[in-house]
């Protein structure tokens, strides 16, 4: 059973509506009470990133998602914003990260970008560096949808499955265990993004 954490910060309707038509059995979570016989999570998020926090830790879900991933090992996965509450700290807020996965999220630079605009909005390659059973299926240099002004910077580089490039390279796809983290949004990456979340579902 493939639990969606909502916490008022992320697009619910397009991941159930995903995993409906993928025929794989999910349930979207309002309260701690729902986590019972759940043995993935997907934590989706947009927005500013203490925003995204300051939700998720009123929701009364905190503790228990805490649980689940750090003592059970259920696998999860942190979509955008999610992804970047993966890390210890971000530029773009005062408040702590969940730091699952060690790391900072940072803006990116004028210097780095050049003339690009920000944010990086649009179509761009993910580069798989490492093999996951989360990219079964999918081209070395498959594209995603991408929307955000922010990117996770790993502390360990082994802790990275694909990067992309937006006038510098980011990590775009993380993993550390049973933690996963993608920075683009693959419930509006079409079969790409069909294809990844059903590999996690199947994990």
């Amino acid at each position: 059973m493939i639990g969606i954490v909502d916490y008022g910060v992320g697009n619910i309707k397009a991941f159930s509506n995903i995993y409906k038509n993928l025929n794989l059995d999910y349930r979207v979570l309002q309260s701690k009470y729902d986590f019972v016989g759940v043995d993935k999570l997907i934590l989706p998020g947009v927005g500013s990133f203490d925003h995204a926090m300051l939700s998720l830790q009123n929701s009364g879900m905190f503790d228990i998602l805490n649980e689940y991933v750090l003592n059970q090992n259920i696998p999860v996965i942190g979509i955008c914003v999610g992804m970047q509450m993966l890390a210890n700290s971000s530029e773009e807020g005062k408040l702590h990260g969940l730091g699952w996965i060690n790391g900072t999220v940072k803006k990116f630079s004028k210097i780095d970008i050049a003339n690009l605009p920000l944010p990086h909005m649009g179509w761009n390659n993910i580069n798989i560096e490492k093999n996951n059973s989360i990219l079964k299926n999918l081209e070395y240099d498959a594209k995603f949808y991408f929307l955000h002004s922010y990117y996770f910077e790993c502390e360990d580089k082994n802790n990275i499955l694909a990067a992309s490039s937006y006038g510098k390279k980011f990590d775009s796809i993380i993993n550390s265990d049973n933690i996963y983290g993608i920075q683009c949004h693959p419930e509006k990456s079409h079969s790409n993004g069909i294809q990844l979340l059903k590999n996690f579902g199947e994990l």
